[in-house]
């Protein structure tokens, strides 16, 4: 285990590595994941993966135009995605189903309402329910 201490966060967590070169936001998602490893080990869930992206939003752009030597030119970009990204996505074989999770720490801030808005729009877009740790 490896501590960053150059990268400060705004809530003193701080950025942890593990043996296997995956980098994570604070101790509790560290230990979360080596939790979930143990599990995937004894069978109890398979296919873990960390840090996947879904896209809420897409970006929005304006009309394609046709270029000047024929092909077509990509509109100017007006905004960009909104996207999520989970920390932690498995298959859980007892209860047959697919998990999402986020892991939390101090919840009283800007980050958790914009949390709160992305839980939202991942129930309402892609119909996942976000389990916090």
């Amino acid at each position: 285990m490896y501590y960053n201490r150059a990268n400060k966060s705004k809530y003193n967590s701080k950025k942890i590595y593990a043996a296997d070169g995956k980098k994570f936001d604070s101790r509790k998602e560290y230990q979360r994941y080596l939790y979930l490893k143990d599990k995937e080990k004894d069978g109890y869930i398979k296919d873990l993966k960390t840090q996947v992206k879904y896209v809420l939003i897409p970006a929005q752009r304006e009309p394609d135009q046709p270029g000047k030597r024929g092909g077509i030119k990509k509109g100017k970009l007006i905004e960009r995605e909104c996207a999520y990204y989970a920390d932690f996505v498995y298959y859980d074989c007892v209860n047959d189903c697919e998990v999402v999770e986020d892991v939390k720490g101090y919840k009283a801030a800007g980050a958790y309402n914009l949390f709160t808005i992305k839980r939202k729009l991942m129930l309402y877009v892609h119909g996942i329910k976000i389990n916090e740790i």
